[in-house]
């Protein structure tokens, strides 16, 4: 069987910076980086091109990401279908794949509905409805060496963090 290990876990937050701070404290998670109203160049949720305004933070705990996630609006989106405004919490796990399509028709086959297939930033990515197995979505990520070097230099950040670091990093 093929190694499908998971990089991230994602969470709905209220507050993106104040969350991040919390992770850095509570666990010395970080330095997140952060991409504030994040937009992408191609997007479908549910079959519609309504795209939500969200920002993201993303930062390293050892070897897994954590993703912060905050939705500004409230459009429909992958996010408001576990959460209504106000309220988060553990929304996704991610993978990265080398090959996307068919990473995306094996999870079809497996009789999970595509929730929200988007491009953005050079990388495809995908969330799945999996909240029967996991309790949220998977998303899975293509993995070009842009992303996978973006990644690893999070990952650097995180492992030269020193106490008293600022819990977010200038993008």
């Amino acid at each position: 069987m093929r190694d499908r290990a998971l990089f991230q876990h994602a969470y709905l937050v209220e507050d993106l910076e104040r969350s991040a701070r919390s992770w850095s404290e509570l666990f010395g998670a970080g330095p997140f980086v952060v991409a504030p109203h994040h937009k992408t160049d191609r997007f479908s949720y549910r079959g519609t091109e309504i795209e939500a305004d969200v920002s993201y933070a993303f930062g390293y705990l050892g070897d897994l990401m954590i993703q912060l996630i905050e939705q500004h609006d409230d459009q429909p989106s992958i996010y408001r279908d576990m959460y209504a405004p106000g309220a988060g919490g553990f929304h996704h796990v991610a993978y990265l794949v080398s090959d996307f399509a068919a990473e995306k028709q094996r999870l079809r086959g497996m009789g999970f509905e595509l929730a929200c297939d988007l491009y953005a930033d050079q990388v495809d990515a995908a969330y799945f409805d999996t909240r029967a197995v996991t309790g949220g979505f998977t998303e899975i990520h293509a993995d070009p060496p842009h992303i996978i070097s973006a990644f690893a230099s999070w990952r650097r950040a995180h492992e030269r963090r020193q106490p008293g670091d600022d819990a977010i990093k200038s993008a």
